[in-house]
């Protein structure tokens, strides 16, 4: 287990999509009220397909790692594969427990991206 939560805080130390990109289509921001942690997504699309994502927030290292996280993921599929990620999905990403009280932070990215239309 102390692998996988040392996965988290290499994501939320070093990111690996985090910053800012330019000529993007799409920007999206999602905002937790519980905890105050917030992020900004900025997505480029080529073709219908994600081609390079980054984010800027704010917020604890689950929140934070787990917008890295997803953002690696989501490079290269369309943007018909990522509004049909879930929950689920992102947890199996993870791949930590994540508890009852930080699962909003863990979720704040998806729920970013769930706002894309």
């Amino acid at each position: 287990m102390n692998m996988y939560k040392e996965n988290i805080l290499e994501h939320y130390k070093y990111p690996n999509n985090s910053g800012n990109l330019n000529n993007y289509n799409i920007k999206i921001n999602s905002h937790n009220p519980s905890c105050g942690d917030e992020i900004e997504i900025k997505i480029k699309l080529e073709k219908n397909k994600i081609i390079d994502a980054k984010f800027n927030g704010k917020g604890c290292a689950i929140s934070l790692a787990s917008a890295d996280i997803l953002l690696d993921d989501i490079k290269n599929k369309t943007l018909n594969e990522i509004k049909k990620l879930n929950e689920t999905y992102l947890l199996e990403l993870l791949n930590v427990e994540i508890i009852p009280a930080r699962m909003n932070c863990a979720l704040l990215a998806l729920n970013a991206l769930r706002k894309i239309k």
